[in-house]
């Protein structure tokens, strides 16, 4: 009975070692687990200066891992790989525009890409004289098809939707910069150019409409004239004036801008006899009232012009011959005809024929 007591003893005493030396082995292997999974969210990317990365819709794991390794923010791939199983990435690809920066925190990174948390981009909108030039700059700037949205804004049932005709819809882009994400769909562009330009067109705005007897987008299309006859900020009152007396009066707007939309030539210099016959729906010196539609996406300068609804006797103006890119004014034709001559003249003496 003794002899089996002591047996019993050493044999506990042994289990008893065993479940310590298991203990201890099972903290190692936590405490070496634990300290590999924080030294692999602890690695950096390897780039020394931000990176703007594109990740178009649909791009497999392997396009972004090519990107990456193009800007230099890979270091290590068999840690960027198990770093990205242990993510989820590799089967979680988001399309998009992310910033990274120099040396960033890789588990962050992976992390902001798998959840897609995009960075926006400055799309700046400026004067852009026909669809296909504003399609063109957004085709480059995003990554939608600026073909695609040409059709969309040259179909009359999607310009119906937003209030516009596709003659008009150039006005719902207001020149300002706006924040997008890079893979904004074009449908979503439209909604958010809706949004901004009814934000634009405030209260104030439109009360100023109703003074002039003009709608937001009559306004607009004047303006784009303005737009196009000065970059003087301070002279684009009156210019506005001469051509809002011309309307009252029911006069000719006789706008040389409009000849030039209707030739497609934005280089012309003279205006000849043969661009006043243009048979096109734009040629102010042919039929009277507005043109059908913008010519230019005119800023809001042009447009405050437009609705300061300035009171002058002007009917003329004349760029200087000096070619300061300034214009004098005139109620008369006779005023109006000396400084055409003046400058005319000048055109002649600078052999600028065309």
């Amino acid at each position: 009975m003794h002899y089996h007591l002591v047996m019993t003893s050493k044999k506990k005493n042994k289990n008893k070692k065993l479940n310590i030396a298991v203990g201890i082995l099972a903290i190692l292997m936590i405490v070496i687990i634990a300290g590999g999974l924080l030294v692999l969210r602890n690695q950096k990317t390897t780039n020394s200066e931000s990176v703007t990365l594109y990740i178009p819709t649909g791009s497999e794991y392997s396009a972004v891992v090519d990107s990456l390794d193009a800007h230099n923010c890979i270091g290590n791939h068999t840690v960027f790989n198990l770093m990205s199983r242990l993510r989820h990435y590799r089967d979680n690809v988001k399309g998009g525009c992310y910033i990274l920066k120099p040396h960033s925190n890789l588990w962050n990174t992976l992390t902001k890409l798998y959840y897609g948390n995009q960075d926006p981009i400055h799309l700046t909108i400026n004067k852009h004289r026909t669809k296909q030039q504003l399609c063109a700059f957004l085709g480059k700037k995003l990554e939608l098809d600026g073909d695609t949205l040409l059709a969309m804004l040259d179909n009359d049932t999607i310009c119906s939707q937003y209030g516009h005709t596709p003659l008009t819809i150039i006005g719902m882009f207001p020149q300002n910069t706006y924040d997008v994400y890079w893979n904004i769909t074009p449908n979503k562009l439209l909604d958010r150019m809706k949004r901004e330009s009814d934000k634009f067109w405030n209260s104030d705005r439109r009360d100023k409409c109703g003074r002039i007897n003009l709608t937001p987008t009559e306004v607009i299309t004047l303006a784009s004239i303005v737009e196009e006859e000065t970059n003087k900020n301070d002279e684009k009152a009156d210019i506005a004036s001469v051509y809002l007396n011309r309307l009252r009066k029911g006069m000719l707007l006789q706008a040389d801008p409009t000849l030039k939309y209707a030739a497609g030539d934005f280089t012309l210099r003279r205006i000849l006899n043969k661009h006043m016959e243009n048979p096109s729906p734009y040629n102010t010196y042919k039929y009277r009232g507005l043109p059908p539609g913008p010519i230019c996406i005119p800023g809001p300068a042009s447009i405050d012009a437009v609705l300061q609804n300035k009171t002058t006797d002007y009917l003329y103006f004349c760029a200087k011959a000096d070619f300061s890119g300034r214009h004098n004014f005139a109620s008369t034709l006779a005023q109006h005809n000396a400084n055409a001559n003046a400058f005319h003249a000048e055109l002649n003496r600078r052999k600028i024929l065309k």
